[in-house]
């Protein structure tokens, strides 16, 4: 059943990442399609149309927006995307290494403003803070799991100090690592007695 107008018009003008694929809007004016999540300046009510498909919309005529690119969407080939997995998979496997953008962008053979526009526009996050998640997710693993010291943490996995691991932390869970840990070891209270609010 086709979605009704007035919802894909509604998540057009919000930019609505979710609804990518699932249709497409076209500016009359224009003859250009677009993803729903297009940043491009939003066009009057009245001359969009909706497709199905970006096979249904380049049969109208309409050609592919070269800012959201969404004949990409249907593309079984995707060399940006391939790429960018792999720098997600290498700051998952070495987040503990000291990484730059100018560092990472060598690393995968492109240059550091491509890779920051490119990984925030297929992840949502630009790499330091894609890093900076993966680095607070081992940290809080290690603040429930061990006896670490929170300072010994905040160097073991990547952070420079402990000002930017408790920004970030505090950023990406609402609480100072020390509330993390004395919080865990409240929801166990058998297994950490001996641990509770030890620093």
């Amino acid at each position: 059943m086709r979605m009704r107008a007035d919802i894909m018009w509604n998540a057009v003008v919000a930019c609505r990442a979710e609804y990518d694929g699932v249709f497409y809007y076209g500016v009359r004016t224009t003859c250009i399609f677009c993803r729903p999540s297009c940043r491009s300046k939003t066009p009057k009510r009245e001359n969009v149309d909706f497709f199905a498909s970006a096979r249904e919309a380049m049969e109208r005529g309409y050609r592919p927006c070269k800012r959201c690119r969404p004949d990409l969407l249907e593309a079984v080939y995707d060399p940006n995307g391939k790429w960018i997995r792999e720098v997600q998979e290498l700051l998952e496997r070495e987040y503990r290494d000291p990484w730059t953008l100018d560092r990472l962008a060598r690393r995968v053979g492109v240059s550091a403003f491509h890779l920051q526009r490119m990984f925030k526009k297929y992840t949502g996050a630009s790499p330091k803070q894609f890093l900076n998640r993966v680095r607070v997710e081992e940290a809080k693993r290690l603040l429930a799991d061990s006896d670490k010291k929170i300072t010994a943490i905040c160097y073991d996995v990547g952070f420079t100090g402990l000002t930017p691991f408790c920004t970030a932390f505090r950023r990406l869970t609402g609480m100072s690592p020390r509330a993390y840990r004395n919080l865990r070891l409240r929801e166990r209270p058998d297994e950490n007695r001996n641990r509770q609010l030890q620093e």
